[in-house]
């Protein structure tokens, strides 16, 4: 039972029957179901809060109730509440970090964050890492209020008293009960050289249009190692992003210069944040973030969604009567996804707008069949 529709729109139960109540289905997945003996909405279908919204705060699904004689549309939103129904868990169970033995203390390294997709407190709150006299864990919150894990290097390491250190970190959400996630992370003590690479920024940012061409050049990550020889040399790469990600943009290993190799779309994705890697001959590296924005341009065409159509009608119907019904979408965002709607003049029809982008078409003035048979 989700709710008690006939109880909350004042229509009689025998009146659903004989003015033929349905719910209306505009070609997505139908969750509900109107029962005609009682007028409640029911779960026709299992509800995944995750599947359906994704992070979005505020889970709402929308419902059209379509009715005859006369003919009427009735809207209605389900809230989707959350439940603590999945653990944090981070892309792989182990993990290797390499640190050269001449590291300074302080230095931070970035580590795997987990994935939680519960929302609010069900979703994933803190980090936690085993004991070390070597290194303590600082957990981050970003501008878009992701925790991020990162380990701090507490004193000098020595590859010749401890070739490598064993961590586990664990990942918590504040649900009822609490769940949790962990990975192992095994850091191996390289013998290296004194410099890491610096990046020339911190963050690196840049907005691109969604219709950029495959192949063209976002930005360039530049990185400076003062050592010489070997150790000097620097390679870049991503650091563990996503796959969809790292199928969408190529970074050069050598120059440094990231390019698009798939079309983009705002519609999908309109932030990508990428974790960038410069790495020395010797095994040292450093990180920096590069946060591509994307802009959106008016690259779809609106659609129309014709619901219900009444033809014939009868010559002598009296003004307004609804000859059809139909809904329009554009999935462009902002002004370039406003939509308006005309029909020719000089016709005895005229729109009215229902709600949203729903849309009656009504007699405007008399029809003579003798005169005009069809439109």
């Amino acid at each position: 039972f989700v709710g008690d529709v006939a109880k909350d729109l004042g229509l009689e139960l025998p009146a659903l029957h004989v003015r033929g109540a349905r719910v209306f289905d505009a070609g997505r997945t139908q969750y509900f179901l109107l029962d005609l003996q009682n007028g409640h909405l029911t779960v026709k279908e299992r509800v995944d809060r995750e599947e359906i919204c994704a992070a979005v705060g505020k889970c709402v699904l929308n419902f059209e109730v379509l009715v005859k004689n006369p003919m009427k549309l009735y809207k209605g939103e389900v809230e989707i509440l959350d439940i603590n129904d999945n653990s944090p868990s981070f892309p792989e169970r182990n993990s290797v970090l390499e640190i050269i033995e001449y590291t300074a203390p302080g230095t931070r390294f970035p580590l795997e964050k987990a994935h939680d997709p519960d929302i609010g407190a069900n979703s994933l709150q803190n980090y936690e890492c085993s004991e070390s006299s070597y290194f303590t864990l600082d957990v981050i919150t970003g501008d878009d209020g992701v925790k991020y894990p990162e380990l701090i290097l507490l004193k000098s390491l020595d590859r010749e008293q401890q070739a490598a250190h064993n961590l586990i970190l664990t990942a918590t959400d504040s649900g009822s009960p609490v769940k949790s996630g962990s990975t192992t992370i095994q850091i191996i003590v390289l013998d290296g050289n004194d410099n890491a690479p610096e990046f020339t920024q911190t963050v690196y940012k840049v907005t691109v249009k969604e219709d950029v061409a495959v192949g063209s050049r976002v930005l360039q990550v530049t990185a400076t190692d003062r050592d010489e020889g070997p150790n000097s040399e620097v390679k870049y790469s991503f650091f563990k992003i996503p796959e969809k990600f790292d199928k969408t943009f190529k970074l050069d290993p050598e120059s440094g210069e990231i390019e698009i190799r798939q079309k983009l779309n705002f519609e999908e994705q309109e932030f990508y944040e990428l974790d960038v890697q410069a790495r020395d001959a010797g095994g040292l590296s450093s990180h920096s973030k590069v946060l591509i924005k994307v802009a959106d341009v008016n690259n779809h065409v609106p659609e129309i969604v014709i619901m219900s159509v009444f033809s014939p009608v009868p010559e002598d119907s009296p003004l307004g009567t609804v000859i059809a019904i139909f809904n329009v979408q554009d999935r462009d965002s902002g002004a370039n996804g406003d939509v308006r709607c005309s029909i020719a003049e000089r016709l005895p029809f005229r729109l009215e707008k229902s709600f949203d982008n729903y849309y009656s078409v009504v007699t405007a003035s008399d029809l003579d069949r003798e005169e005009v048979a069809e439109y």
